[in-house]
């Protein structure tokens, strides 16, 4: 799959230093003699977690020839903070070393366009291939074995034991919590989100009831001590007095029964959802993504499927599901459900006829209603706070010039506003849709993820803390000075016209594109503004597109969808596997004399 090019990876810096190193810091002389693979990554970004995944196989499996490093490289500001990192490392279970590059030093070095991107570096310290987004892992697999094969012939390949040492865990009750729910009873449901458990908590907030789960990662049903989960999140009261979890990491949904303490199945294969899998049909044969919220409404249980920036909806009656609301495509895009784009939707609250949702990528409160220009049937998607993916702040007052920060909940109020779990600013915002402003109810929470009204209290699930923490609804807001801030990424300086757009993509080792049944590539482009662009987005199948720049316009974001689908290049095999390649890039643009006139993105491989 790799060009044959010799060049020299750049050194590996980041001011923020080195984790999971026993204290050291590493240098790619220290790695000479083993494959390295560089995972540029950030804790906001789903799809960045989907590669954390996909490379724990090949990490065990190849752990005495190849080193993988993070470079965590922030999107927003709290993600630029040392502990926050440190946080996010020990959150996702990162067993392998991690460079905190908070001023993105290091993704600048490599070029690095899109989260997630992953660089391969061989033995010699040379790079020979780059991929983004996500599903390829089997690529990696082909490439890493013929490098072992290569160096292990030239005498250029180590072996041994890597550089990772793990920290000492902290003993505390919860670990990173998610979500909590109220039970009947008056106790509390939380999905103790890394140590793979739900944990019931008693009214006090405090004291553990029981846990369900084994703690250990795994999809299996059965008693709580025998059930296992993999990073659950949302929970949601079901009709029948039991509670649906989304079991994120697992791509499913569970239920529990607080009665027997039975876990059983609901939806889901425990496989990924790709680009053309089925978008509905029966729970148990539709591969689901990165389920991360659930609530009852509009008589279906609605699930945030953050993985694809869509809504889906589970029947418990007839035992389906199916895409909702949202195209797949990352970005704020308001309209008819089918239409809407979403960027992560990460938190899910029912009050009457609106179902309000956290946006979390685009900083956003936004709402699904009736269409009533629709069918019977039909549903809307609208915004309430928030402009888009690059802006983020702590601003309070009107609506439509408020800022969050990578929120991760919402909660509905008896005065019919929207508390809002304010993620990245530690902070406990809140809407209300009768005045159109958004203030702020409480500070110093640290990365509050969830919370859920208690006897005229607000529970808020505290997840950097490990802890629920009750507040009593104040009935003033608290002021706090505005800031605003925009992405870290500096634009990319293209020059007016014509911009040549090309999405490399070289299919990997062992596999060819393959097209005896259409083209495999698809490409899909828009801009904000769309003023930006006079022509040339749309969709099509040519990786490679000629865009024209509209004279005046001269700023914006390219936003870029490509997917390439490789199968086994093997004659003898009549059914070969075929392999899917996908990602998505924001890419700010500010048009100027002297800008470039090609714009490369690489999907799979180098850029001749």
């Amino acid at each position: 799959m790799a060009s044959r090019a010799r060049v020299r990876a750049p050194e590996l810096i980041g001011r923020g230093g080195w984790l999971n190193t026993g204290g050291n810091d590493l240098t790619l002389a220290d790695l000479r003699g083993r494959i390295v693979i560089l995972d540029f990554w950030t804790f906001c970004c789903v799809n960045c977690l989907h590669v954390l995944d996909e490379l724990r196989e090949l990490e065990e499996k190849h752990r005495d020839t190849v080193v993988i490093v993070g470079v965590h490289s922030p999107k927003f500001v709290h993600e630029a903070e040392h502990q926050a990192v440190v946080d996010a490392v020990e959150r996702y279970e990162v067993h392998h070393p991690v460079l905190d590059d908070p001023e993105l030093a290091t993704w600048k070095q490599y070029a690095v366009r899109a989260w997630p991107t992953l660089v391969v570096i061989d033995p010699e310290g040379y790079v020979v291939a780059q991929h983004a987004g996500e599903g390829h892992a089997h690529a990696l697999e082909t490439l890493v074995a013929r490098l072992e094969a290569d160096h292990a012939a030239k005498g250029t390949l180590r072996r041994g034991d890597g550089p990772y040492v793990p920290p000492d865990p902290d003993p505390t009750e919860l670990r990173f919590p998610g979500k909590a729910l109220r039970l009947p009873g008056g106790t509390f449901l939380v999905s103790d989100t890394t140590r793979h458990q739900l944990v019931e908590l008693a009214a006090d907030g405090e004291s553990v009831v029981r846990r369900i789960g084994g703690g250990e990662r795994g999809l299996h049903d059965g008693p709580s001590e025998r059930a296992r989960f993999s990073e659950p999140q949302g929970l949601a009261p079901l009709p029948d007095g039991t509670v649906a979890v989304a079991d994120t990491v697992n791509h499913a949904l569970r239920r529990f029964d607080p009665a027997t303490g039975e876990v059983t199945t609901l939806a889901g294969t425990g496989r990924q959802w790709w680009q053309g899998s089925p978008t509905e049909g029966p729970a148990r044969e539709v591969d689901l993504s990165s389920p991360w919220d659930l609530a009852w409404f509009a008589g279906r249980l609605w699930i945030a499927m953050a993985g694809v920036h869509q809504l889906w909806t589970y029947d418990p009656e007839a035992g389906t599901v199916r895409a909702a609301a949202g195209t797949t495509n990352e970005g704020l895009v308001d309209g008819p459900a089918e239409q809407a784009w979403f960027a992560q939707p990460s938190g899910l609250a029912a009050a009457g006829d609106r179902l309000w949702v956290a946006d979390s990528e685009t900083s956003a409160v936004r709402y699904v209603e009736r269409d009533p220009q629709g069918a019977a049937d039909g549903f809307v998607v609208r915004t309430a706070v928030g402009t888009g993916l690059f802006d983020f702040g702590h601003r309070d007052g009107a609506a439509d010039q408020a800022l969050l920060q990578h929120p991760l909940g919402v909660t509905a109020l008896p005065d019919g506003s929207v508390a809002i779990s304010d993620t990245y600013n530690h902070a406990l915002r809140r809407y209300d849709p009768a005045t159109g402003e958004v203030s702020t109810l409480a500070t110093d929470l640290r990365e509050p993820s969830g919370a859920v009204l208690a006897d005229g209290d607000i529970v808020v699930v505290e997840s950097a803390r490990h802890r629920l923490t009750r507040l009593r609804l104040p009935e003033e807001a608290v002021r706090v000075e505005s800031v605003a801030h925009r992405t870290q990424r500096a634009a990319t300086d293209i020059a007016p016209g014509t911009l040549r757009l090309d999405v490399v993509f070289q299919a990997p080792d062992g596999q060819k594109l393959d097209t005896r049944y259409g083209p495999s590539t698809r490409l899909l482009i828009s801009s904000t503004p769309p003023e930006l662009l006079a022509g040339g987005d749309g969709a099509g199948t040519d990786l490679s597109r000629e865009l024209v720049l509209t004279a005046g316009v001269t700023e914006g974001v390219l936003h870029v969808s490509a997917m390439a689908a490789s199968c086994d290049d093997d004659p003898s095999n009549e059914y070969p596997a075929c392999h899917m390649h996908q990602q998505d890039w924001g890419v700010p643009v500010r048009v100027t004399e002297g800008g470039a006139t090609r714009l490369p993105l690489v999907l799979a491989g180098m850029d001749g």
